[in-house]
Order: C-alpha cells, then structure tokens, then sequence
C-alpha cells in the first residue's frame, strides 16, 4: 500500500514538473516575442535622414517679404522663416562680396571668403582644403546619395569640385545641369526666358528625382530671379519672378512631404538667397548696404535654436545640415567654420574680438550655461595650405563668463587666429593687422 502511495506521489511530481516546464516555455516564447516586438518597433521608429537645400537667386529679404509666398510659408510653418545675412563681417577681415558664387560657396563649406577664396562669379581659385557639405558626406558615408540640380554648371564642376584632384576626384551621384550652355535648345534671348525655361526643367527634374529616388543630400539652384532684378530692378517682372520660384517651390515640397508620408524618412529643408539687392534701384547688387546683404532663409526644422532668430548667416547652413546629417566635422576642420547651427543645442554665439594694449579682449552670447569655453590661439594659418596649425590653450572660463582676456605680448604681432571651444559648438576670429 505505501509503495502504491509512493508510486502515485512519484507520477503526480513528474507531472507537475512537465506541466511547469511547458508554462516556463511559453512564457520564453512570449518574452522572446515581446522582445522582438520592441526590437522590430524601435527600427521603424528610426527615421532616415535626407537634406535638400535650395538657392534662389538675388532675393531681398524686403523683396521676398512684398510678395505672398504661401508655399516657402507652408515649410515655414512647419518650421521657420527668419532674416539672414551674406557678406561677412563687414569692414573686418572676413568682409564678403554680395556676388552670387561667393555666397553659394559660404554655404556649402560654412566660411567666409578669406578662408574658401571665391571672390566673384569667375571662380578661378577656390581653397578646396575647406571641404563642402558634398565632401564629407561622401567621405564619411559613402554608401550614401548625393545630388545636384541646378541652372548653372559651374556650381558642380567648381565650387563642389567633382572630379577634381584638389577634392580627392569627388563623385556626386546624380547631375542636372548645363542646360544653360546647350543653345540648341535654350537659345538665348534678351529677356532671359531661356533661363525661366531652364529653371522649370531644374524644378521639374529635382521634383520627380527626390519623389522617386530621394538623394540624402540633394542641392536645388535656380538663376531667373536675380536675371529678373538685373534686368527690370524693383519691378513687375521681378516680382512675378518670386511667384513663380515658390509655385516652384511647391513642387518641391510636395515630392518631400510625399516622402515622409510613404517612407520612413525624416527631411530637412532648407530654401535660402545668395545675396540682397542694391538700395538705388534694386538692379545691382555685390556691395555692403544693408539691402544687399540683406537675405533670408525658410526652413521646416522643429528644433530650431536662439541662433536661427539672431540674424543668422548664409555659413550657419553648413553646420545646421552637418548636424541633421549625423556629419562629424574633424576638431581642425571644425575650428575653421565660420557658421554655428541653427538647430539643436548650441553653448554661444555673436562672438567679438578686439585687440589692444598687448591683450585680445572676447565676447560672446551665452546660450546654453554648461561646461566651460577654451580659448585656442595660434599665429599661423597652415590650414589654408593643407596643413596642420598648432593652437595653444591660452584660457579656460565658464561658458557664462562670456568674455576673456588673452596676454599676447609674447606672441609676434600681425595676425592671430583664436577659436572658443565650448560643450556643444565653437567659433573662430581672427585678428589681421595691417
């Protein structure tokens, strides 16, 4: 009888320990399941990022401002619009002609013309140790797309430099361009309606592109509005050229609004001028009136920074698209961009630098109030000749500070250059003596 008792026992323990086993099971399963879920969740919920910025052409801000753009305010209501400036800092160093390319090139490299050297539309000699947005997307992510639509061919074959041996024989991916020297086609007319008629193709080709084959980075440039200032000034005709770039502007929107509604993509747009308009007549430009200097930028990024309402600068899109990119910009070449980005946190901006009595006197904006600011100094500019210079921590203060003060009488006198390194961005000036 207790063997028939034990026996029972022994059954009913290995049954229960079968039934435990499977209730164990399915509960690996289930988490393992539930993992997987949450796995599979967080890569949807990783967006690709894509960037297409635009240049129109020789638009005021007073200009762009007198005409109702509803599309540029559609981005802009995702976004933002604000006043900028090209040019430089007047009267210093930096100081920038107005002139088309050379604002194309601040843009694309985030510098000023004293460090890019594109001085007018002739662009005989520009510095490509300043790398463009272009360069280091394809350095860094080579796997990536680049493209470049655009009414004027030296934009690719110049100031991005494809194919070059200064640029290390640059690719792009995808070109659109040099339309404007097939005459058979376009032939050329007084009025410049052949560039209109370029400008369309441009629009229409960048249009279906980006909805079909979406570049990462793709540059959009059209010509007719500034051809329209030269030509009729503050006018008619200049004004309806505006219209017509932001019904063109529509079209481009829509093709990116389509790719993030249908692909997991997250886009940023940014639509900008290369320079303003003389004061007089509106039919010059290349000077440093304010009008000429003058320009705008319309963008659909959310986090927009303090920097983006502080009359920003046409160099501050370089950084701005590096840093939705996910571009690291190496500390040397870093210490060379003039531009701060517009989005996202920054630690300061609106730097000075003055320089008397043996001292550098700096200020800046304090933005953000963590970490410290280091103060680099060095006296040569080797980086311009594609080489290395040796900066020399001369201060470190608290980024709230915002000034310093730097003894340079044992430095040799003429020319300084002086970066302020903070937690989330840096900026360079320069002391140049005649």
């Amino acid at each position: 009888m207790n063997a028939l008792k034990s026996g029972k026992i022994a059954v009913n323990l290995r049954a229960f320990f079968i039934l435990f086993q499977m209730k164990i099971l399915r509960l690996s399963l289930l988490s393992f399941v539930l993992v997987l879920f949450q796995k599979e969740s967080v890569f949807a919920q990783t967006k690709i990022k894509k960037t297409l910025f635009v240049i129109v052409d020789g638009i005021s801000s007073d200009s762009k401002e007198k005409i109702p753009t509803p599309y540029l305010d559609a981005i802009a209501k995702v976004g933002g619009y604000t006043r900028a400036h090209v040019g430089g800092d007047k009267g210093t160093y930096s100081e920038t002609p107005t002139i088309s390319a050379v604002g194309y090139n601040s843009l694309l490299t985030g510098t000023w013309v004293n460090k890019h050297n594109v001085f007018d539309n002739d662009i005989k000699d520009p510095n490509y140790h300043y790398w463009t947005l272009f360069r280091f997307l394809e350095s860094q992510y080579p796997h990536k797309k680049s493209a470049v639509f655009s009414t004027w061919l030296d934009n690719r074959t110049k100031l991005v430099g494809e194919g070059l041996e200064q640029t290390n024989k640059l690719q792009l991916d995808y070109s659109f361009d040099g339309l404007e020297v097939d005459t058979i086609h376009f032939p050329h007319d007084k009025q410049a309606e052949y560039i209109h008629k370029i400008d369309e193709k441009v629009v229409d080709e960048a249009a279906m592109y980006i909805h079909d084959n979406a570049p990462d980075m793709s540059w959009v440039y059209l010509e007719f509005t500034d051809d329209m200032g030269h030509r009729f000034g503050d006018s008619e005709q200049f004004h309806k050229a505006i219209q017509t770039m932001d019904d063109q502007m529509g079209r481009l929107w829509k093709s990116v609004q389509y790719r993030e509604k249908t692909f997991n993509e997250d886009w940023l747009v940014v639509v900008t001028t290369d320079h303003g308009r003389d004061s007089k007549t509106g039919k010059g430009h290349g000077g440093q009136s304010d009008r000429e200097r003058g320009t705008w930028i319309v963008t659909n990024a959310k986090d927009l920074n303090a920097n983006f309402k502080a009359n920003p600068g046409i160099v501050d899109i370089m950084p701005t698209v590096a840093r939705h990119m996910d571009i690291h910009i190496p500390k040397d070449q870093a210490f060379e961009v003039d531009g701060i980005a517009l989005t996202g946190k920054i630690s300061m901006n609106n730097p000075t630098i003055k320089k008397e009595q043996g001292k550098i006197a700096l200020t800046w904006k304090s933005i953000n109030k963590e970490g410290n600011v280091k103060v680099w100094i060095t006296t040569t500019n080797n980086f311009a000749k594609g080489t290395r210079d040796i900066y020399h921590l001369a201060a470190e203060v608290p980024v709230t500070n915002e000034k310093a003060e730097i003894d340079i009488s044992k430095y040799p006198s003429g020319f300084f250059k002086v970066v302020l390194e903070a937690k989330y961005n840096s900026v360079n000036r320069w002391i140049v003596e005649k």
